[in-house]
């Protein structure tokens, strides 16, 4: 068993997040803690917790909140968080491991779509590495973990939400111990197959430019439909 919490966000996202947590519970090596944190109340995210021993924690709809609702209610020293949609390979735990034996103190993987190939998922892929190399925010579909000190000294998720993850990236980047791991993280491609590659990606890039101009982040989620919400982030 690994030292390491996965804390899953969720709001009306039950298939995704079933997906997630049976592809979890088939992996030889387990992590400490599976908790899932919800935003409403839904008697499908209490069964799929019950059946998949995962803890569950209620708390308000905002991923940042629950986020942050989930951290504070692990107990292991590593702490990874993960969108409900999201597909992780089990070699990830390991790599974790590896790097804080290392001295990292948090770091993310690289952003992946899944499903089929084509030549948008692969040039959106190359642009996601690019921005992150040349000093952007990993956003939190990259799977960003943190040492679960390091993430109480610098303050922990925002609770808003949308941008939630800005301010602790920033700070954990400053302490110079945060790292990019090799293994990939698969990403849900459904928000860009149905809005368009290129609106959904331009779209990305406004919302990214207002959070930066300093307009609340409350008002940027707004242009979120309600159900994604919680499950994809401004990429590329």
């Amino acid at each position: 068993m690994s030292g390491i919490a996965i804390i899953i966000p969720v709001l009306n996202d039950t298939t995704a997040l079933g997906s997630l947590l049976r592809g979890v519970r088939e992996w030889a090596t387990q992590p400490a803690e599976v908790i899932v944190v919800t935003g409403a109340a839904d008697s499908r995210i209490d069964a799929l917790c019950r059946t998949l021993s995962c803890a569950l924690v209620r708390s308000e709809p905002c991923r940042g909140a629950q986020l942050d609702d989930g951290a504070r209610a692990a107990s292991a020293h590593t702490l990874w968080f993960l969108h409900a949609d999201a597909a992780p390979i089990e070699a990830s735990l390991a790599a974790i491991d590896r790097a804080r034996a290392g001295g990292a103190e948090a770091g993310y993987f690289r952003f992946k779509f899944s499903g089929p190939r084509c030549w948008q998922k692969s040039l959106l892929e190359t642009l996601v590495q690019l921005r992150t190399r040349l000093g952007g925010v990993a956003y939190g579909d990259q799977g960003l973990w943190v040492d679960r000190t390091a993430y109480r000294d610098c303050g922990g998720f925002a609770r808003e939400p949308l941008f939630e993850e800005v301010r602790l990236f920033r700070r954990l980047k400053a302490r110079s111990r945060i790292v990019p791991l090799s293994e990939p993280i698969g990403v849900a491609p459904r928000r860009w197959e149905r809005d368009g590659w290129l609106t959904r990606s331009v779209t990305n890039r406004l919302l990214a430019l207002g959070f930066a101009l300093g307009i609340p982040a409350a008002r940027l989620a707004a242009s979120y439909d309600a159900e994604t919400e919680l499950a994809e982030d401004p990429h590329p």
